[in-house]
């Protein structure tokens, strides 16, 4: 199969314009319909000249027949290469949002939004929004987050309320039902204990460590701190798995055949396989968007659809991933920079001096 360092210039050209007419309008291309494009500079190109150049890519597996049609669709090794061509800065002549203008508009979304499990929850609807696909946010496993600080208070005899906050900005809260009564100064002891020798730890570890402190030496405050950590992190928090997604009525209008769909949009609704999909798929150590386009071979349910997603970081620490799924023949530039700089966005969360909050855009 040809390649990028294969390719003439000319075919290089007419390849990409073959893509960008087939997202533009679903339509099969014709060797006439490159011959008179305005994003194509044929010069004395003749229609002929690229039908035969144009059979050398179908050759070379780039471009597929669809039926009887005279025209061509552009194979899955094409739409790679056409995303290779983005990221060097090569492609992109689809009239669609300007960079600067997808930026304002996701500013001007999420602003006001308060911590990161709040974001997450926009996001989806965001990516919707903006790439015409679903939109996908998965956070982080809940235990995988580290902690910042437990706060106890009393709230009457045997009932207190735990409120506990992560690095990621996280903060939930449980009101706790107790075997005997305890004093504001007893649980203020354990919460300090807490604070000072297990902040900024994996949340999954504090309680191992405790129950292995509790094996060495005894201590009131210790047993304390392990049964109010137990009740506000219980065992079941590291399947807890905040999954958001929206747009799905997006696929709607696919060309696909009723039964494909229909195994489709199930999967899309069935929110642990999308973690499985996104978790097979994307790195929490990657720098980039990745652009996944053999989704079929974790899920044969997703064939003829794309995945472009990012792990989005809170300090250096990944919660989760955000992401869209589309048909190949989305607008890959705007859902790409849409799915980059949301994953940025995360970072200013812990650098926001409004201790989370994203404020408005600077204009």
């Amino acid at each position: 199969m040809a390649g990028m360092h294969q390719m003439t210039i000319r075919q290089r050209q007419i390849l990409t314009a073959i893509v960008e007419s087939y997202i533009s309008t679903g339509e099969p291309v014709s060797s006439g319909t490159i011959a008179r494009s305005q994003a194509l500079d044929t010069g004395s190109m003749s229609a002929a000249t690229i039908r035969n150049e144009m059979a050398d890519l179908a050759d070379a597996g780039l471009l597929e027949q669809p039926h009887t049609s005279a025209g061509r669709v552009p194979s899955a090794q094409a739409f790679r290469m056409y995303v290779e061509q983005l990221h060097g800065g090569i492609a992109g002549r689809l009239p669609g949002l300007s960079l600067a203008e997808v930026q304002s508009q996701i500013d001007l979304s999420l602003a006001g939004v308060a911590g990161a499990q709040a974001l997450l929850a926009r996001t989806s609807h965001v990516l919707a929004t903006l790439s015409s696909g679903v939109g996908l946010a998965i956070g982080a496993v809940a235990n995988a987050d580290l902690l910042e600080h437990v706060h106890f208070s009393r709230l009457a005899s045997r009932r207190v309320l735990a409120v506990l906050v992560t690095r990621s900005g996280m903060v939930r809260d449980r009101v706790l039902a107790i075997d005997r009564d305890l004093s504001l100064r007893e649980l203020e002891t354990a919460a300090n204990f807490l604070n000072e020798h297990y902040r900024g730890w994996n949340i999954e570890r504090v309680r191992a460590e405790l129950a292995q402190r509790l094996e060495r030496e005894r201590s009131d405050y210790r047993e304390l701190a392990q049964q109010l950590w137990a009740g506000t992190v219980p065992e079941a928090a590291h399947a807890e798995q905040a999954v958001y997604v929206e747009g799905v009525a997006n696929l709607v209008g696919l060309p696909e055949d009723r039964a494909h769909l229909r195994e489709m949009l199930a999967a899309l609704e069935a929110k642990q396989r999308l973690v499985e999909l996104l978790n097979a798929y994307i790195d929490s150590r990657q720098e980039s968007v990745r652009v996944v386009f053999d989704l079929e071979e974790q899920a044969p349910e997703m064939a003829g659809l794309v995945l472009i997603a990012a792990p989005a970081r809170v300090g250096g620490e990944s919660i989760g991933t955000v992401g869209v799924i589309g048909p190949k023949r989305m607008h890959y530039e705007n859902a790409m920079s849409a799915v980059s700089y949301i994953a940025q966005v995360f970072d200013r969360i812990s650098s926001d001096k409004t201790g989370g909050m994203l404020g408005p855009p600077s204009l």
